[in-house]
C-alpha cells in the first residue's frame, strides 16, 4: 500500500507546487506591470516618450482651442463683407435692424457654452432676470465668449466691431444641462439644430455671395433660406448648383427640387477613417483646409487643383479657388493640432435605456451576417479600411451630390455615434427619415429579405452603436 500511495502523494504535492509557483509568478508580473505603471505616472519615461506625450498633450490643447475659438481671420467676410456683426448688434447698438436676441438667437440653432456664464449671470438666468428678448443680452454673451462658434470683437464703446464663426458652429452642440440650448459643450457633435442659411441671411450686405454666384441678392437669401436646419451647401461657391432637380431612390423619384445642401456630419469618431465628408473630398485635414478657406472665409493657403476644372466647378476655376494664397496665412499651421484634436474626440456611446439591449444583441448577427451591412461598416470603424466609396448605383440612389464631387461617389459614412444625429434625416441629404427607413431601402436594394423580427433587431443594434 505504501509503494502504491508514494507515486500519489509526489503528484499530489507537485500540484501544489506549481499553483504557488503560478501565483507567485502573477504576483511579480503584477507587481512589475504595476511598477513600470508607477515609473510612467512619475515622470521616468524615456527621453523619446517623454518627448511624444508631452507633444501629444499639447497638440490637444492647441486643437481643442482653435477648434473652438479659432475664426483663422475670417472677420474679413463675415464683418467686412457681409456686415453680420451689424444685423447682431441692432440699430439701438451700432448695427442695423431690430438686432439679435437670445430668444432669436437659439431659435435658429446657436448655443450657449454654460460653463463661459459667470455665476452672477447663471443666478440671474435661473430666477428669470435677465431679459432675453434684448439684442444686448446676446453682445453680452458674446463678450463672455459663450456662444458656441461665433466669436465677437468689441470696441472701447463696447459696440460689436467685428464677428466671427470657428469650426464649433457647425460641429458642436451643448448637453442642454441649463436650459434647451444651453448647457456644457459636446465636442464634435452635428448641430442638426442649427439653421446656417437663416443666420447668413440676416446679413445686411450679401452682394459678394451674389456677385460670386452671378445672381441677385434675392435669389442668394432665397437659396439660404431654402437649407433649413442642421444643412450646410459646401459645394454652392464652387458649382452654383443650388437644387437637385431630380431626387432618386431604389429607382423612384422621391422629390424635384430638392436644396442641395446637405446635413452635417458629426465631427467625432473619425480616427481610422479615411475620407472625410459624404462624397469624399479628401482626408479630415484636406477638408479642414477646404472649409477654413473656402467656407469660413479664413485667410490661409489652400491648393486642390481639381478645383481648377472649369466644366465640373466653374465657378471655383473662375475665382482660383484651386489655389489660395494669402499672407499673412492664419490657417496652415493651426491644422496639425486641429487634425490631432478631431481624432482624439471619440464616438459617444448610446445612453442606457436607449434602445434595447436583448434585441440588439441579436441585431449584431443580422449586421454581420444577412444584412451584409458589414460587408462595407466593418467594425469597429464601421467604414471600409481602406478606399471607402461607392458608386450611385451601388448606394441606390441619385448621382446629383456625388458628380459635385471629384470622385463622383458616395463615401461609406461610419456608423458609430448615429443616435446621436437621427434628427433631420439620413443620408447625406436627410432623404431617410429614420433608421428603419434605411434598413428598408438595403434590404430593398440588396435583395436581403429580412424579417420583420430581424429589421426590429437590426435597428436597436444600429442605436445602440
Amino acid at each position: 500500500m505504501t509503494n502504491v500511495q508514494h507515486p500519489v502523494r509526489e503528484r499530489r504535492l507537485m500540484r501544489v507546487v506549481l499553483v504557488l509557483f503560478a501565483a507567485a509568478a502573477t504576483v511579480v508580473f503584477l507587481g512589475t506591470r504595476s511598477w513600470a505603471e508607477e515609473q510612467g505616472k512619475s515622470g521616468k519615461l524615456t527621453e523619446a516618450e517623454q518627448v511624444a506625450q508631452q507633444n501629444a498633450e499639447r497638440m490637444l490643447s492647441e486643437g481643442k482651442h482653435t477648434f473652438r475659438f479659432d475664426t483663422f481671420g475670417d472677420e474679413a467676410f463675415w464683418t467686412d463683407a457681409l456686415q453680420l456683426n451689424k444685423a447682431i448688434a441692432g440699430a439701438n447698438l451700432g448695427g442695423v435692424g431690430p438686432g439679435v436676441s437670445p430668444k432669436t438667437a437659439l431659435a435658429v440653432g446657436l448655443k450657449v457654452d454654460s460653463d463661459a456664464l459667470p455665476q452672477s449671470l447663471v443666478s440671474k438666468l435661473k430666477h428669470g432676470r435677465v431679459n432675453l428678448d434684448d439684442p444686448a443680452t446676446t453682445l453680452a454673451l458674446l463678450q463672455l465668449n459663450a456662444v458656441v462658434g461665433v466669436k465677437g470683437t468689441f470696441n472701447d464703446a463696447g459696440n460689436l466691431k467685428a464677428v466671427g464663426i470657428t469650426c464649433a458652429l457647425c460641429h458642436s452642440t451643448v448637453d442642454d444641462s441649463f436650459a434647451p440650448g444651453i448647457g456644457r459643450r459636446l465636442d464634435g457633435w452635428a448641430a442638426r439644430d442649427l439653421n446656417v442659411g437663416a443666420i447668413v441671411a440676416l446679413s445686411p450686405n450679401l452682394q459678394p455671395v451674389a456677385n460670386l454666384l452671378g445672381v441677385s441678392e434675392a435669389t442668394v437669401r432665397a437659396v439660404l433660406q431654402s437649407w433649413g436646419p442642421g444643412k450646410f451647401d459646401a459645394e454652392l461657391f464652387l458649382d452654383g448648383k443650388a437644387f437637385n432637380p431630380q431626387q432618386v431612390t431604389d429607382g423612384v423619384v422621391t422629390g424635384t427640387n430638392v436644396s442641395g445642401a446637405t446635413l452635417i456630419p458629426p465631427a467625432f469618431g473619425l480616427v481610422g477613417v479615411n475620407l472625410h465628408t459624404w462624397t469624399g473630398w479628401g482626408s479630415v485635414t484636406h477638408w479642414n483646409a477646404f472649409v477654413a478657406n473656402l467656407e469660413m472665409h479664413g485667410q490661409g493657403t489652400f491648393y486642390d487643383p481639381r478645383l481648377n476644372d472649369a466644366s465640373k466647378f466653374p465657378i471655383a476655376a473662375a475665382n482660383g479657388f484651386g489655389n489660395v494664397r494669402s499672407n499673412p496665412d492664419l490657417i496652415t499651421a493651426k491644422l496639425p493640432a486641429l487634425h490631432f484634436y478631431q481624432l482624439a474626440i471619440p464616438a459617444p456611446a448610446a445612453p442606457a435605456g436607449s434602445f434595447n439591449a436583448a434585441a440588439a444583441a441579436r441585431g449584431q448577427a443580422v449586421f454581420n451576417g444577412p444584412a451584409k451591412c458589414s460587408t462595407c461598416h466593418v467594425p469597429p470603424i464601421f467604414s471600409e479600411p481602406g478606399w471607402n466609396m461607392h458608386t450611385p448605383a451601388e448606394v441606390g440612389i441619385d448621382d446629383f451630390q456625388a458628380r459635385r464631387s471629384p470622385d463622383e461617389r458616395y463615401r461609406t459614412s461610419p456608423l458609430k455615434g448615429l443616435w446621436t444625429h437621427q434628427k433631420g434625416g439620413f443620408y447625406h441629404d436627410g432623404r431617410f427619415a429614420t433608421i428603419r427607413d434605411v434598413v428598408e431601402h438595403y434590404n430593398t436594394l440588396l435583395g436581403t429579405n429580412l424579417s420583420e423580427q430581424q429589421k426590429v433587431d437590426l435597428v436597436e443594434y444600429l442605436k445602440s452603436l
